[in-house]
């Protein structure tokens, strides 16, 4: 059997996890939504408590380190050989091999192993059988997702969990217990502001569906209240599935902010092709210039006072403005940065996207790729012909 990836996590990625904890954000929806183990997040919170280094040298002796890893590879392998063959012997549903033998192991390490979620196996073992229930489950659902999920969204997130209800049936339900999506009816509302005289093209010209990731990426800028200022959010999306890729915060909505969104970017910038914005100065001059020229990206402009240009980044800001913005109030451009940080997880890696049917965008990046290389491999097998 191939060893399962171990996740790695940076320095700054725990600290802003505790944090999140730390600011008031229940350890137990920071366990689920970053998808941590308990242990791991216990640890984190009380290595920034005591010695305030994540660093495992910091806080174990080397005999300590190497005993606990150890244990832990042999308690795994013993547990990964049982479970398994558990599972040939069954031959039938996953949840069933966890019922066997959880009174041997642990249903998380488990569900590990059989390479299932733990929320899927607890729905499944535990069937809705009144409607009281199922509302308890729509609401819950509605609130994870920061009250943005109407009847269509929650429709998706209950299947995600086995359970086929209509939209009628969950619409009527949010009724009787006064859920109330935060989003409204669109409204156009213009915003003047200085642009530049630049004669570059819209080579973008309305192509919001790429077939590759980094193909064209999109950004924009808008403003939120912190405190008594207004401060600024810069976001860079990916066509491809939507994903933010980059972020940023700021005092000043200049070339700075939106560098610092480029820096964020997880992703190898030799691979972008192509960059669109509107026609906003912080995203033509010599600073963004040397950004797309030192990594080869073509830009792109939409014309002046044309917003449909860029609609996609337009369509992103309003959710954004929906779902995050007018939800919190920020008090430091510090407290802004945590929760802009929390929020872009989200919408990466939880919240459903109706133009990716309904998957998030990290799910939908892994499937095609990984359907990419299938049929890379197929073609290969075939004498380069496309099975």
């Amino acid at each position: 059997m191939s060893r399962r990836q171990r996740r790695t996590y940076s320095k700054e990625f725990k600290q802003q996890v505790v944090d999140l904890y730390l600011a008031g954000k229940p350890r137990a929806e920071i366990i689920r939504d970053y998808e941590l183990t308990t242990s791991a997040f216990d640890k984190w919170v009380k290595q920034a408590q005591t010695t305030g280094s994540f660093q495992e040298k910091d806080n174990l002796t080397p005999e300590q380190v190497e005993l606990i890893a150890l244990r832990k590879k042999n308690k795994q392998l013993e547990m990964e050989n049982d479970i398994l063959k558990q599972a040939a012997l069954i031959l039938g549903p996953k949840r069933q091999v966890i019922d066997t033998n959880k009174h041997k192991y642990s249903i998380s390490a488990m569900c590990k192993v059989l390479n299932i979620s733990c929320q899927t196996y607890y729905y499944q073992a535990k069937p809705v059988e009144d409607e009281s229930e199922l509302e308890e489950l729509v609401q819950e659902e509605f609130i994870r997702n920061r009250k943005a999920y109407g009847t269509r969204k929650l429709k998706q997130c209950l299947a995600n969990l086995g359970l086929q209800v209509s939209r009628r049936r969950i619409g009527r339900m949010m009724k009787q217990r006064g859920l109330r999506s935060t989003y409204t009816l669109a409204h156009f509302k213009f915003h003047s502001s200085t642009c530049n005289e630049a004669k570059t093209a819209n080579i973008l010209d309305g192509t919001f569906l790429q077939e590759k990731p980094l193909e064209a990426i999109v950004t924009d800028l808008t403003y939120v209240r912190v405190g008594k200022k207004w401060q600024y959010i810069c976001l860079i999306l990916d066509l491809f599935n939507r994903e933010i890729i980059g972020y940023s915060c700021g005092e000043k909505k200049d070339a700075t902010l939106v560098k610092e969104a480029f820096a964020k970017i997880p992703y190898s910038l030799n691979k972008v092709q192509l960059f669109h914005t509107d026609c906003g100065k912080e995203f033509d001059n010599q600073t963004i210039d040397e950004i797309l020229w030192a990594f080869n990206i073509t830009r792109s402009l939409s014309k002046k006072d044309c917003p449909y240009d860029n609609a996609v980044a337009e369509s992103t800001y309003k959710s954004v403005k929906v779902e995050f913005v007018h939800q919190y109030r920020f008090d430091t451009l510090a407290n802004l940065r945590l929760e802009l940080f929390d929020y872009v997880h989200w919408w990466n890696t939880i919240r459903l996207h109706g133009t990716l049917g309904y998957e998030t965008p990290i799910s939908f990046r892994q499937q095609r790729l990984a359907q990419r290389i299938l049929d890379n491999e197929l073609g290969c097998d075939t004498g380069g012909e496309a099975a």
